[in-house]
């Protein structure tokens, strides 16, 4: 059975980054046309009859059978895959079952169209250069490209990230600023693209979904198999984490409303004030700044580094072949070997933003591994391009995405896993993120920094006082940054923990009711006013379209998790000298990195750490507890 539609799965594993990646019209249709074929397909599987009966009949005998650990786990994994999709339901509800299912997943793929569709069909032409006060030459050199590309004479702004985080940074024009920010954060609410219906029936469909298997809603459903195992774990980790940090993250707010007015601002901060008067208050307290930083960190040379850190920590390497077949000509092809020089993967990275490509970053796999079949990984990203005059310079967040994302590909390219089913990044949602978090810690460490951070016109290595600047940095505005990951998953449970259908209120329309609960589910830790008729629900992809419903929770829970693991690393440095341990790394390697999802999760991390995570490593490191 785990054998069984290989070629099917590699297909889709292109076609769906494909998608996400490189995507156009025709592209999409075909996805649409596909969704409800996938769906009825998936379920024709799962409930067939005749086949749960023999999956069944070897489930009631496991405890008599030779099974190694691997086999045991998807033994267990395959029979409740069978009952969570509806094996034990009737005839009757099998049919609303696959109903639901082919709905859902219509319902999710346009949302994600919606999404990236009302993205790329916003623009805003700036005719008079005095408008972009404050941007960098680079920034408005791009921003001139993208008129140019259109016949236009200008500047032309979107809300693609290379254009949206430097304008909010930097732009003094304060109008400018407060409509791409509503542009923003009113992307398909309304117009061709509208979002509100699609919202609404997700999770309708969900909780009929939930309801059916007996449960009173989709969060006690799909939290079964994680580390937090329940919604009361859940919202009580998110509900400590808020008791922590929302004292500091008000005193943050308050910080920086101070800074503007003695900048001539008497306003209240509205939230396109926050990164603009936030980033100047950074560069006056620690004397750092993107334009002092980014020099240092040319493409090329944080590719060395990223290649670097990994044969460091693991023994691996990186060799660019050309001869690789690309989606698209920017993509970089490259073949992995472990120490020994044994090939261990295709590892593809594809760095810059595109009409056809999402926003965000994200791990993809194009084959998977199982025995000794190895696994083709990519990693896409959305970050700066090179210009006429300089090279693509990339900022200290884009590097720590790029971290972020190379650990995943890790978990992806080092697996040793018996089965598919469990390589790799297949684990539970609430610790797919330990990897990818796990490796930021790093980018801060002089070591590490040493190694690939040269100036990109001298040479010169990284100083040690810009090092210095970064480390002091390093937990500034965490706590604002901390509430408002903990607003999108009160958020998430919010929408996941209903336990009758959402139905809007006569006195209301559509759009209103949903943006009404969703700021009521984001009061607890709202710092910033709220700003009328927006909503960044109407775009997150996470939890309508991208997996992580009921579950957006989990990046701060890894976050606990990778926070304690590089204590580890920490601790060994102080003994053997360096922030590569070997021991710890080789620990690490074995016990997270190949395992992939063959055992329980808090098991493996327990064979890893020697015992159990405490939230102290996370809390020390941001601040919050001297």
């Amino acid at each position: 059975y785990e054998k069984s539609g290989e070629l099917l799965t590699m297909v889709a594993g292109c076609f769906y980054n494909l998608t996400s990646a490189e995507t156009n019209d025709e592209l999409q249709a075909i996805a649409m046309e596909l969704s409800p074929k996938m769906s009825e397909y998936s379920a024709s599987i799962l409930l067939n009859e005749g086949l749960f009966a023999r999956i069944k009949a070897v489930y009631d005998q496991k405890d008599k059978l030779k099974l190694n650990s691997a086999q045991q786990k998807l033994l267990e994994d395959i029979y409740e895959s069978f009952a969570n999709n509806g094996a034990n339901l009737n005839d009757e509800q099998k049919v609303v079952y696959k109903e639901l299912s082919a709905k859902l997943s219509q319902l999710t793929l346009v949302f994600g169209q919606n999404v990236l569709k009302a993205t790329n069909a916003w623009t805003m032409l700036i005719t008079n250069e005095d408008d972009l006060a404050g941007l960098k030459d680079d920034t408005k050199a791009m921003l001139r490209a993208n008129a140019e590309k259109k016949g236009l004479n200008g500047w032309l702004l979107d809300l693609k990230p290379t254009t949206y985080i430097p304008v909010m940074e930097d732009c003094q024009n304060r109008d400018i600023r407060r409509e791409l920010y509503t542009a923003y954060n009113t992307r398909a609410i309304g117009g061709e693209f509208d979002n509100t219906q699609i919202i609404i029936d997700i999770v309708n469909t969900r909780l009929a979904l939930a309801q059916l298997f007996d449960k009173a809603c989709h969060a006690d459903k799909s939290l079964v198999k994680t580390c937090a195992e329940s919604k009361e774990n859940v919202y009580n980790f998110l509900d400590q984490l808020r008791e922590s940090y929302m004292p500091v993250a008000e005193q943050e707010v308050a910080e920086l409303q101070e800074f503007a007015k003695a900048k001539g601002f008497y306003a209240t901060l509205q939230p396109w004030d926050w990164s603009f008067f936030s980033k100047q208050l950074k560069e006056e307290k620690y004397a750092i700044s993107d334009d002092l930083i980014r020099p240092y960190f040319q493409k090329e040379k944080v590719i060395e580094g990223v290649f670097g850190f990994a044969k460091r920590m693991y023994g691996i390497t990186f060799k660019e072949n050309k001869n690789i077949q690309v989606y698209h000509p920017e993509v970089i092809p490259y073949e992995v070997f472990d120490q020994k020089g044994k090939y261990l993967a295709v590892f593809y990275l594809d760095f810059h933003p595109r009409d056809g490509k999402r926003g965000g970053a994200w791990m993809n796999n194009f084959q998977e591994q199982y025995g000794k079949h190895r696994p083709h990984v990519v990693n896409v990203m959305n970050f700066t391009r090179a210009t006429d005059s300089k090279p693509a310079l990339f900022s200290y967040d884009e590097v720590e995405t790029f971290l972020h994302e190379f650990g995943h590909g890790l978990h992806g390219m080092l697996t040793q896993c018996q089965y598919a089913a469990q390589n790799g990044t297949n684990v539970p949602r609430d610790f797919v993120e330990l990897p990818s978090q796990f490796n930021e810690n790093f980018l801060s460490e002089k070591e590490f920094l040493d190694t690939f951070a040269k100036h990109y016109e001298t040479g010169e290595v990284i100083p040690q006082d810009l090092v210095d600047k970064i480390q002091a940095a390093a937990n500034y505005h965490v706590a604002y940054a901390c509430v408002r990951q903990l607003s999108f998953g009160y958020l998430d449970m919010a929408w996941h923990t209903l336990t009758s259908p959402f139905v809007v209120p006569e006195t209301l329309t559509a759009t209103e009711a949903v943006i009404k609960f969703g700021d009521k589910a984001m009061a607890g830790v709202q710092v910033l006013p709220l700003v009328p008729g927006t909503h960044m629900q109407y775009a997150f992809t996470h939890i309508f379209s991208g997996g992580y419903a009921a579950g957006y929770y989990s990046y701060k829970w890894s976050e606990l998790l990778d926070a304690d693991a590089f204590s580890v690393f920490k601790a060994a440095k102080e003994k053997s000298g360096t922030i590569f341990d070997k021991k710890a790394a080789d620990l690490y390697r074995k016990n997270i990195l190949e395992k992939g999802g063959s055992a329980k999760p808090m098991d493996l991390y327990r064979a890893f750490r020697g015992g159990e995570p405490s939230i102290d490593a996370l809390l020390e490191r941001d601040g919050i507890k001297k």
